[in-house]
């Protein structure tokens, strides 16, 4: 469910399902799974290298920048980890210790070889199976990304994270980019219960919500919610546009990506919208038994 409430209402709900994958399983499904691969091609593929690329430059914050840097230089310590190992890394600079514990992902893998994940969700456990801390992964259409991390001090209940933290992003051309995301993550059980508002100021202008029930990931189920879903990332995208569109027609204010380009750090992959031209060519570079899906 998406609702916009201000400055004008926009509404709409659709049904899709969403892959929950423990990291330390992903590897091994192609044993019990015809219909998905790990880095190889299939119906369903889920490639390491799509996810939270920290081995790569992060487009850093504009008091770090200068018009002569242009893109951002390798990041020195980049290194072939796996996604898991980035992910702990990640968070360990954030003091959250994930040694022995699991991470799992609620997303989308590829889709015929197509790829699209607006938010991607890690929640993550320590050694004893608590979840200690969660990871949001906000991707826009212009396949920049940013990651969002909720840490213990998050936690308002034992399964719960919370967080309210400024997005410097830009996510749609009907919102500005320093408005305020308000993640609310369930652990998922039984059920998965996502909530992801906006905020100007007090005034909450937009809600999404990601709400289902746990069901088994089986080849039969795949190939059900293929036939009931086809096309699934490329629905996704195409759905974006089109709600776009629908805003443009009720001549709701927008805004280029270059317009608030100062604004927009802290991610990876940058447009080239918002990278400033480099003086020098030199500086510029670049399921198995415990995993489900989610309907």
């Amino acid at each position: 469910m998406h609702a916009r409430f201000a400055p004008k209402a926009h509404r709409f709900v659709y049904r899709i399902f969403l892959f929950a994958l423990d990291l330390d399983e992903v590897d091994g499904l192609h044993r019990n799974l015809r219909l998905f691969s790990a880095n190889r091609r299939n119906l369903y593929s889920f490639r390491d290298g799509d996810f939270l690329p920290t081995n790569e430059a992060l487009f850093p914050p504009p008091d770090q920048r200068s018009a002569s840097e242009g893109m951002p230089k390798a990041h020195p310590e980049a290194s072939p980890l796996g996604l898991k190992q980035r992910v702990m890394a990640h968070l360990a600079k954030q003091g959250v210790d994930l040694t022995g514990g699991r991470v799992f992902l609620v997303t989308l893998p590829r889709v015929l070889g197509y790829l699209f994940n607006p938010v991607s969700f890690y929640f993550c456990y320590d050694r004893t199976g608590t979840p200690v801390a969660a990871l949001a992964e906000v991707t826009n259409t212009f396949k920049e990304m940013k990651p969002f991390a909720l840490g213990p001090e998050t936690r308002e209940q034992p399964d719960t994270f919370r967080l309210r933290v400024p997005k410097n992003f830009y996510v749609s051309p009907f919102s500005d980019v320093d408005v305020a995301f308000d993640f609310k993550l369930r652990v998922p059980g039984d059920r998965l219960s996502i909530q992801i508002d906006d905020y100007v100021g007090d005034e909450r202008t937009l809600t999404s919500m990601l709400t289902g029930p746990r069901q088994p990931l089986t080849d039969g189920r795949l190939a059900w919610f293929t036939l009931k879903y086809p096309f699934i990332t490329l629905r996704i995208i195409g759905l974006i546009h089109w709600h776009a569109f629908r805003l443009w027609l009720k001549k709701i204010p927008w805004f280029a990506k270059s317009a608030r380009a100062s604004e927009q750090h802290g991610l990876y992959r940058p447009h080239a919208s918002i990278v400033p031209p480099a003086s020098d060519p030199k500086s510029v570079s670049l399921l198995s038994p415990s995993t489900k899906a989610q309907a």
